[in-house]
């Protein structure tokens, strides 16, 4: 019989409810079709990469697009082609008007044609923002491809500096901003970087995406350990570094998630009164902060990335069969470049 953990609600007591913006059908048909154009994955690993089923308007979409291409290529990357990745990703976002060299890895030209298409609904100081984080992003993917080449396990503190990167969140906030100018002195704020980093620590731990949906560490784990590529996911790393076991791990991520949580929503509270005197952008972006936690939570179950067609049914149950490892990680063999189909049968 399959080991069975839990999965700890964490969100069970998060103000912000689930959300969904009426356009979503009509841009989701837009943004999927883009991201076939491509044809970044083969048949197979593209029918699993629709059926993640993003919900943004289509620059968000479009993203989380990018962004899924990025991730599912790099993970099967070496250093060096990971560096070349980064590269390639980054020169096309800073000169989205010029033609990708003929021949280039396909993800040069999905960056530039979401770019392109980007800035002609984005301020300046949010088109800055976005490439800035979007270049740590990248250096933290490499550093991930370096991590996983030296079979390298960090500790929870390094983990969660470096995760706070390659899960894609920085960059993602930018969408919150892209139709404001946001004074700098707002965003360099103390009070606003405290809010950043326990939103994306929450969003790490928590039941993502991760908006990604980014992928978030203890919705993923059961996947990635199945590739044999859980080295980078909290509940590897807490097992690893306090020796417990999967449901021991996940309880740890619960009461850190709640430490998290609670002190989120002090700053939070705080910040409601600092913003009365603020312009209605700020308060605007502030609650997009804590909607984009929500978010990701909502994605990873309704989606059917990590749980195939029982996503809705864990949601509730919260119990998870841990998959068995997949014939092509027992075989050492190189796995398809892609995302794959979860019989939610065996979960």
């Amino acid at each position: 019989m399959s080991q069975t953990y839990t999965i700890p609600d964490t969100l069970a007591n998060w103000p912000w409810k689930r959300k969904i913006n009426q356009h979503y059908e009509e841009v989701k048909m837009e943004s999927a079709s883009w991201a076939r154009s491509f044809h970044a994955f083969s048949p197979q690993a593209q029918d699993a990469f629709d059926r993640c089923d993003f919900k943004r308007l289509r620059t968000g979409c479009d993203l989380m697009n990018l962004f899924f291409v990025i991730d599912e290529h790099s993970d099967l990357s070496s250093v060096a082609d990971a560096e070349t990745q980064a590269q390639i990703i980054m020169n096309a976002l800073m000169n989205p008007e010029k033609p990708r060299p003929h021949g280039e890895w396909v993800g040069g030209e999905v960056a530039r044609q979401y770019w392109e298409l980007a800035i002609k609904t984005a301020t300046p100081k949010s088109q800055r923002r976005f490439v800035a984080a979007f270049d740590d992003y990248m250096n933290a993917v490499v550093q991930q491809a370096k991590d996983r080449t030296h079979s390298t396990i960090r500790d929870i503190d390094s983990y969660m500096e470096v995760r706070r990167k390659t899960i894609g969140a920085w960059p993602s906030f930018a969408l919150l901003e892209l139709d404001m100018d946001l004074p700098e002195d707002f965003m360099d704020h103390p009070v606003m970087h405290e809010l950043h980093v326990l939103s994306i620590s929450m969003i790490c731990l928590g039941n993502v995406s991760d908006i990604a949906p980014l992928p978030s560490d203890i919705v993923s784990w059961n996947l990635e350990q199945s590739r044999g590529d859980d080295t980078h996911n909290i509940v590897r790393i807490v097992m690893n570094q306090l020796d417990t076991d999967i449901n021991g791990a996940m309880a740890w991520v619960e009461m850190y998630h709640k430490e998290l949580e609670v002190k989120f929503m002090d700053i939070f509270t705080k910040s409601q009164e600092w913003n009365k005197s603020m312009n209605k952008d700020i308060s605007r972006y502030v609650e997009g902060l804590g909607n984009w936690v929500r978010a990701n939570d909502q994605w990873s179950f309704e989606s059917k990335r990590y749980f195939g067609d029982r996503g809705l049914e864990i949601m509730s149950k919260r119990t998870v069969s841990m998959m068995p490892k997949r014939n092509d990680v027992l075989n050492g063999t190189q796995l398809d470049i892609g995302p794959v189909i979860v019989d939610g049968s065996i979960l």
